[in-house]
């Protein structure tokens, strides 16, 4: 089985920092419900939804920043989230004491330090004591080692792969890039399980058929371009059924998968051409670049989820807003639920 190792993430690094110093119109003191739901108004029927369930008891492993533990507070407040505080109790309270959170009606998992939260956070996942896991203040490498350590019950015969589920003004509709933050340089299984990944979130937002475009640099397979011959072979898999539930077309170049114009002029004949419902790219470096080209040019916003372990990871910025965090704890509420429905294990 192929898991994830300590060295193919990058610590900390889920998102976007650095956010400019000017405020957006839409990062204006207004109605925080106004904020979550009204930018592209993409994310508003998963949140909605996600709210009408009652909340996902969640591990928040190691919450010792006043960003991660107000973002805690605020999901537990908007009927998302059941946060179990895991972390050195004594510093949980004295942060919120300095940032005035309430923590009324928050258990609190006490442990010394990060590594022993992160384990313990595992642990309550295993034994069916939260149905998710939120991180905190540490990185995102210790908790994912803790996932996949070998006696980790959390593990599947499934990579763990990053999904960014992407809200972008100029697309029509949601658009998820994988990955863009675990995987460094995938091989192809590791490829066809990232692909599959995103293709069974797709299926949980009710895309019956998702269609995925494998990007590379040109259209045409290159024998001296690895990643137009991945991408040509997961096209393949996808038409024998060892990727299901999706139509898998590639190589595409990125302007190809999202514009019909720029497949038409280039004389591309694909049903995922201009119409890409989720984005496969060749490696980590591409898809955190092209995030970030989406988050900072585009305007769009990127909640992010871990998927492929047996319970669903969110993985939130200190940058993010909030909107985005509460779009990635509706994620990953949504994907517990319904694999409950379908009698998938947690």
């Amino acid at each position: 089985m192929s898991c994830v190792k300590e060295s193919d993430a990058i610590p900390g690094d889920t998102g976007h920092r650095g956010r400019p110093l000017m405020r957006s119109r839409r990062e204006e003191q207004v109605d925080p419900v106004d904020i979550m739901l009204r930018h592209h108004g993409r994310y508003e029927a998963i949140i909605r939804e996600a709210i009408s369930l009652p909340a996902m008891r969640t591990a928040v492993v190691h919450p010792c920043s006043t960003e991660t533990l107000r973002s805690a507070v605020e999901l537990k407040e908007q009927g998302l989230l059941d946060p179990v505080l895991v972390g050195p109790e004594h510093k949980i309270r004295a942060i919120a004491d300095a940032a005035e959170l309430s923590l009324a009606g928050i258990d609190i998992e006490p442990v010394e330090h990060s590594h022993a939260a992160a384990d313990r956070s595992v642990e309550l996942a295993a034994i069916g004591k939260v149905a998710a896991l939120m991180k905190g203040s540490l990185h995102s490498d210790e908790l994912l080692s803790a996932v996949v350590a070998p006696a980790s019950r959390l593990k599947t015969g499934r990579r763990m792969s990053h999904v960014y589920v992407m809200d972008i003004p100029a697309y029509d509709k949601l658009l998820i890039v994988t990955d863009a933050a675990i995987n460094i340089q995938p091989d192809l299984d590791q490829k066809r399980d990232i692909c599959q990944n995103a293709v069974d979130l797709m299926h949980l937002l009710g895309v019956e058929r998702p269609l995925v475009a494998v990007l590379a640099a040109v259209e045409t397979v290159n024998s001296k371009m690895p990643s137009t011959l991945d991408a040509a072979a997961l096209t393949v898999m996808a038409a024998r059924g060892q990727i299901e539930g999706a139509v898998v077309d590639g190589p595409l170049a990125f302007d190809n998968a999202i514009s019909i114009e720029a497949a038409q002029a280039k004389s591309i004949a694909s049903p995922v051409a201009g119409h890409a419902d989720i984005l496969l790219v060749p490696d980590l470096e591409a898809g955190n670049m092209l995030a970030k080209q989406l988050i900072y040019f585009a305007g769009a916003d990127a909640a992010g989820l871990v998927l492929g372990a047996r319970v669903p990871i969110i993985l939130t910025s200190r940058a993010d807003p909030a909107k985005v965090r509460t779009a990635s704890a509706a994620l990953a509420r949504l994907s517990a639920a319904k694999r409950l429905e379908a009698g998938m294990p947690l």
